[in-house]
């Protein structure tokens, strides 16, 4: 092994613990890869920062503002309807359906706009229905990464490959290549995941979806127990008269998802001649979260925290009645009375393209810039209170707001949030959703009739997505996710220097002398399984650039066609459904969904065997070795 081997070893290593732990931004880590690989001697300066002139960083880039567009005008709206039409109540159409409609827009649209859209809608959607957000959103994520692998322009994983591909003095890729194998993928996802998420997801709700329909105009409001309480040692099923629900469903008299608890103190009329009628949603006692039923029980005690649910003068009279402090909020970073109740209190997800990520809460100025305060946050599954000024932030936590709508909208657009509910949704310029539709469904056919490379196609596509104002400029901008970019710069320099070094041979060189006279064949799903174990702790970009090197010399080893081994990094590197962290609309739908590591594995181990038994049946038959 020669030093410059070892050099690039220790910068791979580097750069992958990085994008692992996160320690720093990624877009920090690419730009110390790109440095370290043009000091190092490995690359020249031209070679090392060849990534962002690259034809597949370009052409993702556009591909996020086509998405933008489509998501910004309101094109797919219509899906709304008619999944609330089709459904009719059933938890497993509702998938079925589901599954197809995102599958088939995840194959032409950039996935994480898809998930960020649907979200809502399934909030919303699972709400009429009585089906609990965490049995529909993995399905979800899962649906939009399976769609993404049917075409080339699915996912930047495809994308990135092609371009690595004819980088080598390959051919590459058409647009519908991907398609035997991708639409198999879908439909056998499909199918595992209505028939199976029913029973392996866990039945719980997000805080906000606590609320029945029938009262979904409440206001919801932090109070914490002090030591001067009367209600401290008393369990809250005594405390309160309202009690929310969770796991069934008990009809009332105003539709209300709720059980009344028998409780005298609690019966005392207002002056108004109403009822303290407050309804308790959660009680934290940090860093656990107990949800209404299971608080029932608990022993109130001092420094609890209260999320409770009622109108402005029901949360007042329970407030005086009991001696609590409304809770404070974090105003850039100074702890302040929560002031008025009547501000909406909405669940904010933090995106992977959030400028806000691994910001330190206390900097995030939301008050000075929007009016809007936080309460408090989920941090990677745990609630949170206290300690918030030092917390920094990451993709898939949730925020819990306090602000006017058109303040909590104007935060969310600006700092790339996802508004769980609460306040209205971004204005969407309807009237320009046709011209959307036809400038994605130009590219699309461009791309598979002409011989127009798909990166003159997808630019020209976004230039005309801002001429015709289906985008602003700025939101065209917010629409590209940095990170994503930045990790493709930074890693394809990676594989150029893999390749040039001889490391890329020499790794191939050792597998095969530890398989033998073993069938291609069986290179083919070992090479799979390793891809696929490996995006679910990597980026899945970073790991095609790190492996599509050693595919193309195993193919010439072997000397088979280089094809089938890139289709198994292609599906294998798309197939993350065994972490949160393995692919961005997992951490998206995580908070929502209040959905832990254990809730992924459960249902995305089976399913990435299933995969990976299909691609090592298939890919030789569609592709030949």
């Amino acid at each position: 092994m020669t030093l410059d081997q070892l050099l690039l070893i220790g910068i791979i290593t580097v750069t992958t613990l990085l994008l692992i732990t996160r320690w720093i931004p990624i877009e920090v880590t690419a730009l110390l890869t790109i440095a370290g690989l043009a000091l190092a001697g490995l690359l020249p300066a031209r070679d090392a920062v060849s990534g962002f002139s690259n034809a597949a960083t370009l052409t993702v880039g556009a591909m996020f503002v086509l998405s933008g567009g489509l998501m910004r005008t309101g094109a797919l709206e219509a899906v709304t309807v008619f999944l609330a039409r089709y459904s009719k109540g059933s938890a497993r159409r509702l998938l079925l359906y589901l599954g197809g409609i995102v599958a088939v827009g995840s194959a032409f649209v950039n996935n994480t706009p898809v998930v960020v859209m649907m979200v809502p809608v399934l909030l919303s959607l699972g709400d009429q229905l009585r089906i609990r957000p965490s049995k529909l959103l993995i399905p979800l994520s899962y649906f939009s990464i399976i769609g993404g692998t049917m075409t080339l322009l699915g996912t930047s994983t495809n994308i990135l490959i092609d371009g690595l591909y004819r980088s080598a003095g390959g051919p590459g890729f058409g647009i519908f290549d991907f398609m035997p194998l991708g639409i198999v993928f879908t439909l056998v996802g499909i199918l595992y995941l209505v028939l199976m998420s029913q029973r392996l997801l866990p039945d719980h709700a997000p805080l906000t979806h606590l609320l029945g329909a029938g009262n979904r105009n409440a206001y919801i409001s932090e109070f914490v127990v002090t030591s001067q309480s009367p209600v401290v040692g008393k369990p809250a099923g005594q405390v309160f008269e309202r009690i929310a629900t969770l796991g069934r469903h008990v009809p009332s008299q105003t539709g209300r998802q709720h059980r009344r608890i028998a409780n005298p103190q609690r019966q005392q009329a207002s002056p108004g001649g109403e009822k303290d009628a407050i309804e308790l949603l959660q009680v934290i006692r940090v860093p656990k979260a107990y949800r209404a039923e299971e608080a029932q029980k608990l022993t109130l005690q001092v420094g609890d925290v209260l999320t409770v649910a009622g109108t402005p003068k029901q949360i007042t009279l329970f407030a005086e009645n009991n001696g609590l402090e409304l809770m404070s909020v974090l105003e850039d970073g100074e702890r302040m009375p929560m002031g008025d109740v009547e501000h909406k209190v909405v669940e904010a997800v933090v995106l992977p393209s959030s400028s806000y990520r691994r910001r330190r809460i206390g900097d995030l100025d939301l008050n000075s810039l929007y009016g809007v305060k936080i309460m408090g946050l989920q941090h990677r599954g745990r609630q949170m209170v206290s300690g918030l000024r030092e917390t920094r932030l990451a993709a898939g936590d949730v925020l819990l707001l306090q602000g006017r709508p058109e303040d909590l909208r104007l935060a969310a657009e600006r700092g790339a949030f996802m508004l769980v509910e609460g306040a209205d949704a971004a204005i969407l310029r309807t009237t320009k959703n046709r011209v959307a539709l036809f400038i994605m469904l130009g590219v699309v056919l461009l791309a598979a009739l002409t011989d127009i490379p798909i990166v003159i196609l997808a630019l020209a596509g976004a230039a005309l997505m801002i001429l015709t104002k289906c985008l602003r400029t700025d939101e065209a901008l917010r629409a590209v996710d940095a990170g994503t970019i930045f990790l493709l710069a930074g890693t394809i320099p990676l594989g150029l220097a893999m390749e040039n070094t001889g490391l890329a041979q020499l790794m191939v060189d050792g597998l095969v002398r530890g398989l033998g006279h073993a069938p291609p064949v069986i290179f083919l799903s070992i090479f799979y399984l390793l891809t696929n174990l490996l995006t679910q702790i990597l980026s899945n970009n970073a790991v095609a650039v790190l492996l599509v090197p050693i595919a193309l010399n195993l193919s010439v080893t072997l000397g088979v066609d280089p094809k089938p081994l890139l289709m198994a990094v292609a599906f294998a590197a798309s197939a993350s459904f065994m972490t949160p962290m393995g692919y961005q609309t997992n951490a998206i739908v995580m908070g929502p969904g209040g959905y832990t590591i254990r809730d992924f594995l459960r249902i995305g181990v089976p399913l990435s065997l299933i995969m990976w038994l299909l691609a090592s049946l298939l890919i030789p038959v569609i592709w030949p070795l």
